[in-house]
């Protein structure tokens, strides 16, 4: 068993995090992800209002009893939800672990922490991180340019993000972006992070609720198969390689606004592609860590394979590299 700063500030028992993913972070997924030990979040805007958040954290507890916590983003949307009332419910739920991204979190931090739930706010630099320990928030995701969503601007990967964030910060750091196995994990605590985030590798899992040639398309895929649409509007966003994409970056590329690829984004064409599974239909997330997924196992399987493999790859590996 691995013990961090991570598993003990949040309560888990493996230092990893099923982090909030549109449309996919839903009850079946996160309960399985918290009865394998980890954290799971339910990603509270994939619910369309805030009583349907609460009835599904409602379903999520009983499909488990042990903790997970609910992902709020916020981003720029051609709708923008009631994210008060979103909030509101998550506190009346008794959800006691929010993870937050997308903006400062300082209304979020001011909101959640009076009412006890802790706060691990998602980033993509050092210094959004350092502003958002200075808030007091618990902990922070660090990501990485290899992950799926937003990577913002910077370009850092996470071998030199995940090792710098350490070096400044003095609360948890969860390492976010390119992790699917037990080498990534030993790999992030190594550059002193303590614990992983994991989004694509937990979408092709068996209670990833999201079509299953969605998944095989995952398994196929190679780490290149991805592209970085809206990076001209400076709201850059890594999402699979298809016509869709492709036709986004060609026509930003040349010139056009958000409105002129308004309709080849909307988030009801990606949905479409979880539950139809065809992966043409729109834009949808994935990282360049789908390189290395090549299987579709139970989330029970899949975690208890990188703990057990991390602990193996610790003792017996590495510790006979170390010279008497």
């Amino acid at each position: 068993m691995l013990r961090t700063r991570f598993t003990e500030e949040f309560g888990v028992e493996h230092p990893i995090v099923q982090g909030g993913m549109q449309w996919v972070g839903r009850a079946e997924l996160v309960a399985a992800v918290a009865n394998a030990g980890a954290l799971g979040m339910i990603t509270a805007l994939t619910q369309p209002t805030p009583e349907d958040l609460v009835k599904e954290i409602a379903r999520c507890r009983e499909l488990t009893d042990k903790p997970f916590g609910v992902n709020l983003t916020i981003l720029p949307t051609i709708t923008p939800p009631p994210y008060a009332e979103y909030r509101q419910a998550i506190i009346e739920s008794g959800i006691t672990i929010v993870e937050t991204a997308g903006s400062n979190p300082a209304e979020q931090v001011a909101a959640f922490q009076p009412a006890g739930v802790k706060v691990l706010h998602k980033c993509t630099s050092v210094r959004h991180a350092l502003k958002a320990q200075q808030l007091g928030v618990n902990g922070v995701s660090i990501d990485g340019f290899e992950c799926a969503g937003h990577p913002g601007e910077d370009d850092i990967p996470g071998l030199v993000l995940i090792p710098r964030a350490a070096d400044e910060l003095n609360i948890p750091i969860i390492a976010s972006g390119g992790f699917a196995d037990a080498r990534g994990l030993v790999a992030a605590l190594a550059l002193g992070a303590d614990g992983v985030n994991m989004g694509t590798r937990f979408m092709c899992t068996q209670e990833s609720p999201i079509h299953d040639e969605v998944k095989k398309r995952i398994t196929e895929a190679g780490e290149r198969d991805t592209e970085l649409i809206f990076r001209p509007l400076r709201n850059t966003a890594r999402v699979a390689s298809n016509s869709v994409s492709r036709e986004v970056v060609t026509k930003l590329d040349d010139g056009a606004g958000f409105d002129d690829v308004r309709e080849l984004v909307a988030g009801a064409r990606g949905r479409q592609v979880y539950e139809q599974g065809d992966t043409e239909l729109g834009i949808w997330s994935v990282g360049m860590v789908q390189g290395l997924i090549n299987d579709v196992p139970s989330v029970a399987e899949l975690v208890d394979r990188i703990v057990t493999e991390a602990g193996e790859l610790v003792r017996d590996r590495l510790g006979k590299l170390v010279a008497g």
